[in-house]
């Protein structure tokens, strides 16, 4: 079969990026221009200002992408794109710019979900193997998802409200923390111990997450001790959130994994950084002989790497959209 290159096109967020990614698990050449410091001034992502940068980057970063690869517009077999969910004006920008080099350059447009983007990011490091359970764990994003074969997506549980990225954010600012707060908040907790008590979210039968009630026990906790004049040990606060919400995602990914007879599990989403989830996950795969995957720490976060390595199986399998494709803030893996 003859070799594929996907050019993809990543904007969900306040990350304007673009790759070539060859057969679905060789990453050419990849741009990825952040935002965090813009957005650091306002304690989070703008999507106003971060779809105006999108305007501003998108042009440079595709160009320096071809530069870095060697390759011409005339080698690429289809471009691939971030569809959604994201924030709308910076998914509108990401899929505006794919849709116009299609025509221009007549090529299949290859529509992404996001979270499929981020699933693949894993074959950026080891192919797939199938049926693997795929835990999903982001800012925007906590679910599981089964999946018999590729690009064959089942949800079997998600978050019910906030995502786990989202509260670690949020737990954050409770704890005066900078932005982006989630990885220090795992710095932290490695420093600490785990002396505050806090309730272990959503610790039910069912294979969803519930990440509010954790957030707003911490703001609880934190006001109370405020008032009563005593001080709170940020470090092991820290460290008990953390260890909650390593307990629930290890708990119900580890049962899924048995109830459904699958010995293949990959992590995936910018949560997938953190080093208490990856720690204690690749200690319990060990000792019940799974085998984890888990992309490279650059890969785990917004990325259009992650967009090509999917584009290529939505293109093999024929997924390919019509020039008025249109962008999606809120969108169900399918």
């Amino acid at each position: 079969m003859n070799d594929k290159y996907i050019l993809a096109i990543e904007s969900s967020c306040d990350e304007t990026s673009a790759s070539i990614v060859k057969n679905g698990h060789e990453e050419i050449a990849t741009v990825v221009l952040s935002q965090m410091d813009t957005h650091a001034n306002y304690g989070g992502v703008v999507p106003e200002i971060a779809s105006r940068m999108h305007i501003e980057n998108i042009t440079m970063v595709l160009e320096e992408t071809l530069i870095k690869s060697k390759l011409t517009i005339n080698d690429i077999d289809a471009i691939a794109v971030t569809y959604g969910p994201g924030l709308i004006g910076s998914l509108l920008i990401g899929v505006e710019a794919a849709k116009t080099l299609a025509w221009i350059y007549n090529k299949p447009l290859i529509p992404v979900h996001h979270i499929a983007g981020h699933i693949y990011a894993n074959n950026l490091t080891k192919k797939m193997v199938f049926p693997l359970i795929a835990l999903v764990i982001s800012g925007g994003h906590t679910e599981l998802i089964y999946m018999q074969d590729d690009y064959c997506f089942k949800k079997i549980g998600g978050t019910l409200d906030d995502a786990v990225g989202e509260a670690y954010d949020k737990v954050a600012r409770v704890l005066n923390l900078p932005y982006p707060g989630g990885p220090l908040v795992d710095k932290l907790a490695h420093e600490g111990d785990d002396t505050y008590n806090l309730p272990l979210p959503l610790d039910d039968e069912s294979y969803n997450f519930s990440f509010s009630g954790i957030k707003s026990a911490v703001i609880n906790l934190r006001h109370n001790e405020e008032q009563k004049g005593n001080n709170i040990n940020v470090k092991n606060l820290a460290c008990s959130f953390q260890n909650r919400v390593i307990k629930i995602l290890t708990k119900k990914t580890m049962r899924a994994l048995e109830d459904y007879k699958v010995k293949n599990l990959i992590i995936a989403g910018g949560v997938a950084a953190n080093k208490g989830i990856r720690d204690e996950f690749i200690r319990l795969c060990d000792e019940k002989n799974i085998t984890l995957t888990i992309p490279n720490i650059n890969r785990c976060t917004d990325n259009a790497a992650m967009i090509g390595a999917a584009g290529y199986y939505a293109y093999s399998l024929g997924h390919i959209a019509k020039l008025d494709l249109n962008a999606k803030a809120t969108d169900e893996l399918k």
